[in-house]
């Protein structure tokens, strides 16, 4: 015999029990809850952990203290602090599909999230102005990429990004239009950014298409280049002498690893963003019917991005490693720590 409850919808449940107009919760198994947890939870400690050894790293190491770093410990410093201060109350947000921490909170948290994440990929923009300057431009990088420079990239990638969120958000002009819309689904315990088809348009452009083409656009042409510099040398190897051959071969596959890392930093930005800035843009004109775990979903792939960051900028990257190594031994207490040589002797 089949028992009714099987067949029987389940209780509706709410965000807050005992509040007449509170928001339904999404009712999950507790296998799937304990999955996303899980799964978040990591994300979560992986960016936080990731960014704050880059942060040391390049903070406490003398060595490390050149203009293209100080660009990496910016940008690590703006993951870590979306690690700390937006993906945990996304994360609850996004499986209780509630949100219990008010209606003040909820606009900071959403600035806090716009800003943050469009610093990141501003910072990912200017870092590939410094590797066009490194690989295509290398006689005049001591003299582009100097302090002041970097001054200024990072200044743009703070301040504009800072009054882009803030302004829109407290403006509310991303709701102008969607009026009925967002009193439709009104409750207490909601927190969803909703963007007008304008504004939907622009936010994309502003945080994601503008920087996102300007960064392809230098990394293929750094891939191009490095490319002809590969084929440039192994041409010329052929009437060297066997020396200068080596030296060669060891040039060539500096530059084939160089251009591996840049096609790797691409493909990773372009996987974890596109799908929800295009999501954004096309949400509006399918009068915001884009299931909510698909939208948490493409939003969490964005958010991965900034735990790839300090793996990508890190991992390639010797003195990382060595880094590493230094502050997991607690090497890192000695006096003379900060003196310590991270980079080769050649270099």
């Amino acid at each position: 015999m089949n028992s009714p409850d099987l067949w029987s919808p389940p209780e509706v449940q709410y965000c807050f029990a005992l509040v007449n107009t509170s928001c339904p919760r999404n009712v999950r198994s507790v296998l799937s809850v304990c999955a996303m947890y899980t799964i978040m939870v990591g994300a979560i400690v992986m960016t936080m952990l990731g960014n704050m050894v880059v942060i040391i790293s390049i903070a406490h190491f003398k060595q490390l203290h050149s203009p293209t770093n100080y660009l990496i410990l910016s940008m690590a410093t703006t993951d870590f602090l979306l690690s700390c201060v937006v993906m945990p109350f996304s994360m609850i947000r996004s499986i209780e599909s509630c949100w219990y921490f008010g209606d003040l909170f909820c606009k900071i948290h959403s600035c806090c999230d716009i800003m943050l994440c469009t610093t990141s990929i501003f910072h990912l923009c200017f870092i590939s102005v410094d590797r066009y300057y490194a690989v295509c431009d290398p006689l005049h990088y001591v003299t582009k990429i100097t302090i002041p420079t970097i001054e200024v990239f990072l200044f743009i990638s703070w301040s504009v990004p800072i009054i882009f969120a803030f302004g829109l958000v407290f403006s509310e002009l991303n709701l102008i239009g969607a009026e009925d819309f967002v009193a439709a689904i009104d409750c207490t315990g909601l927190c969803v950014l909703i963007f007008n088809k304008l504004w939907g348009v622009l936010a994309s452009l502003i945080a994601f298409f503008l920087p996102g083409t300007v960064m392809v656009g230098i990394y293929i042409h750094i891939f191009t280049v490095a490319r002809k510099h590969a084929k440039q040398i192994s041409t010329g190897s052929k009437v060297k002498q066997v020396g200068s051959e080596s030296k060669m071969k060891a040039s060539s596959k500096k530059e084939s690893k160089a251009t591996k890392t840049l096609s790797i930093v691409m493909g990773v930005f372009v996987i974890c963003w596109l799908p929800f800035f295009v999501l954004t843009i096309t949400d509006p004109f399918i009068n915001f019917t884009t299931p909510e775990d698909l939208y948490n979903t493409f939003l969490w792939l964005g958010y991965f991005n900034s735990t790839f960051n300090p793996i990508i900028y890190g991992m390639f990257y010797p003195w990382f490693r060595k880094a590493l190594r230094l502050i997991v031994t607690g090497m890192i207490f000695r006096p003379d720590s900060s003196t310590l040589s991270l980079l080769p002797t050649h270099a």
